[in-house]
């Protein structure tokens, strides 16, 4: 059967991205595996270790194990682990990757807690992902005030001590869905530094929702209150898939948003609905519209399964 590292491999020969999906409830995942089954794409479900402890572990890996039988080119994997705890216990019960995230700490301490993962992960054959660099902006229990650019030095020499299968640059993307507060722009040059000093390497994005205005207008149209709200462009992600090593882009505030802003204008154009598979079967079908569309146009992944 093909694994994991089967796709990052293909997507770096190939260049594509997996699509690294949110999900925190059985609606948002059916809205993954539905772009993911009618577009034939291999792609990556993320928890969080918020959404690990609101689902539970039992509920999450129930509902990994349905979402293989349509899709078998889907692959769970833990989210922004902060701890060696959550991560062993993430691989223990058949997570098919985690990332451990010690972006915060010193260098030497994050090679130390990323290299104890790798170790243990790797020999249960789970895949390891780090981080080098921290990416501004909030989501769940992730949150950083400014950016710190990856530095390729450090990126060279974290991957070699540490032995990660995968490495999350940090290279102006924003967690959230206030990302910038003018043009955005992503430090190309720096990721162009980090592949020549780690040649087909699989490299990641976080952070890297579009952040569609008309989802925003949508969600304000309907009681809702963003104000400023900005995403990544796409042609930058486009080319920093086109043209360069990114193989994993992470996607969690476009599901959000497109999952609200359009369960929000149902219960307002529905005052008397209290069935709940009317109105977020509303916000699943626009999540599953929005994921389909980035699959095909943005990480190009469409047919690669």
């Amino acid at each position: 059967m093909k694994d994991l590292r089967f796709y990052l491999n293909k997507a770096l020969k190939y260049h594509f991205a997996l699509g690294a999906f949110n999900f925190c409830n059985m609606e948002s995942l059916q809205a993954i595996i539905n772009a993911t089954a009618k577009t034939k794409s291999p792609a990556i479900i993320a928890v969080s270790e918020s959404a690990f402890s609101y689902m539970g572990a039992d509920f999450v890996i129930a509902l990994a194990k349905v979402e293989k039988k349509q899709n078998p080119a889907l692959f769970l994997h833990l989210d922004h682990g902060k701890t060696y705890e959550i991560c062993k216990k993430a691989v223990d019960i058949g997570f098919d990757s985690v990332m451990i995230d010690a972006s915060m700490l010193d260098f030497k301490d994050n090679v130390r807690l990323t290299k104890k993962v790798v170790n243990y992960a790797h020999k249960k054959g789970v895949l390891v992902e780090g981080e080098i660099g921290q990416i501004k902006g909030v989501e769940d229990n992730v949150q950083s005030k400014d950016h710190v650019y990856t530095s390729p030095n450090e990126a060279f020499k974290f991957v070699k001590q540490t032995g990660v299968d995968m490495l999350a640059v940090a290279i102006g993307t924003s967690h959230g869905v206030n990302k910038y507060s003018k043009n955005p722009t992503l430090k190309l040059d720096i990721l162009t530094q980090i592949e020549n000093l780690l040649p087909c390497f699989p490299l990641v994005l976080h952070g890297a929702s579009t952040v569609e205005p008309a989802l925003i207008e949508t969600f304000n149209n309907y009681g809702g209150n963003l104000d400023k709200a900005k995403g990544v462009s796409e042609q930058l992600l486009l080319q920093a898939v086109l043209q360069h090593n990114i193989v994993k882009i992470n996607t969690d505030t476009d599901i959000r948003l497109s999952f609200t802003s359009q369960t929000r204008k149902e219960l307002t154009l529905n005052k008397k609905e209290i069935d709940p598979r009317k109105y977020l079967g509303k916000g699943r079908n626009m999540a599953e519209q929005i994921l389909t569309y980035k699959i095909n146009n943005i990480f190009k992944s469409a047919g690669k399964r």
